[in-house]
């Protein structure tokens, strides 16, 4: 079984991302579970074709813990996609990231990842929070993308997430690479180059702006289901091949907010992370616009963490 996580800034599209890879995973004749790490809860909408499903923290609330069933939060949408959604504390009261705590408990409980052949994590990515760190654990996902688009916001975030990642469990190559979600801001590819060469990974899908996303949204349906034929389902069928057939995974080499910022907002030279692209970190680099991020397999031990934030 693997076990992917989608991590991304809120706003960012993840749950739009996370909902069309998996259609194209189910497409594929995959079994795909599909749970919603967001408090919003809408990361299955489009799989259940608008209707809204139980989440697991409304459930428990109202049910004895010795009437529990896989039935009552487990949920069939597109394909027969597994549908479950976390849900969230009332505004202003609880903590949204141990109900993902519950939830993950609850789920191995009632064995219901069993059955899948693929798991797919949708994980809110502005909170760094220990529970919105659960679903990295060796226990449940085994890569990591991040989704981001061009705008500096949702890079910060990006990097926010390899930092978690880096320091719950900085020695394991865990990282996919990027979904490059197009926002059409200025200086966009520009910038997700740079950002994406800085911390070694490789750009796995370019996702274009396109009325096609919201024409499906109103049919409420995924982009997948509604336009088979088009070039954006084909961009979700080969990262779902990619996944299916095994995926390169890196380590988590995050830049510090002055990297972050010398980088993204302008500067023309910049010292980058290499481990993760097979150079000496000693070397500069200046990027050209649309220069791909280089990739290697071999990663040298990690050299961008103080010892205070590896032994936190």
């Amino acid at each position: 079984m693997k076990q992917i996580a989608i991590y991304g800034k809120g706003g960012i599209g993840k749950s739009t991302v996370s909902a069309n890879l998996s259609a194209s995973l189910a497409l594929s004749n995959r079994r795909v579970l599909q749970i919603g790490c967001d408090p919003k809860h809408d990361s299955t909408r489009l799989l259940m074709h608008g209707r809204k499903i139980t989440t697991v923290l409304d459930y428990i609330r109202i049910t004895n813990p010795l009437n529990y069933k896989a039935e009552d939060i487990l949920y069939k949408g597109f394909l027969d996609v597994g549908c479950v959604e976390a849900g969230g504390p009332t505004p202003g009261v609880g903590c949204a990231g141990r109900g993902i705590i519950t939830t993950f408990e609850l789920l191995d409980t009632l064995k219901i990842k069993n059955n899948y052949d693929i798991v797919l994590y949708d994980v809110l990515g502005d909170v760094v929070c220990g529970g919105f760190a659960v679903p990295i654990r060796n226990e449940y996902a085994d890569t990591v993308f991040l989704v981001t688009s061009g705008e500096f916001m949702s890079l910060y975030a990006a990097n926010n997430i390899l930092r978690g990642i880096a320091n719950y469990d900085g020695e394991k190559n865990k990282i996919a690479g990027i979904i490059y979600n197009k926002r059409n801001v200025e200086d966009e590819d520009s910038r997700v180059a740079r950002f994406a060469k800085a911390v070694g990974l490789p750009v796995c899908a370019r996702i274009p702006r396109s009325t096609e996303f919201s024409l499906a949204e109103k049919s409420e349906m995924t982009l997948t289901e509604k336009f088979k034929s088009s070039d954006i389902t084909k961009i979700f069928n080969e990262l779902a091949e990619n996944i299916i057939y095994g995926c390169n995974l890196y380590k988590a080499l995050p830049l510090t907010d002055d990297e972050l910022e010398r980088i993204i907002l302008g500067n023309k030279r910049a010292v980058f992370h290499t481990a993760n692209m097979g150079f000496t970190a000693s070397e500069n680099f200046v990027i050209s616009p649309y220069e791909e991020p280089v990739t290697a397999d071999t990663v040298p031990p990690d050299r961008y963490l103080s010892k205070s934030i590896v032994n936190d």
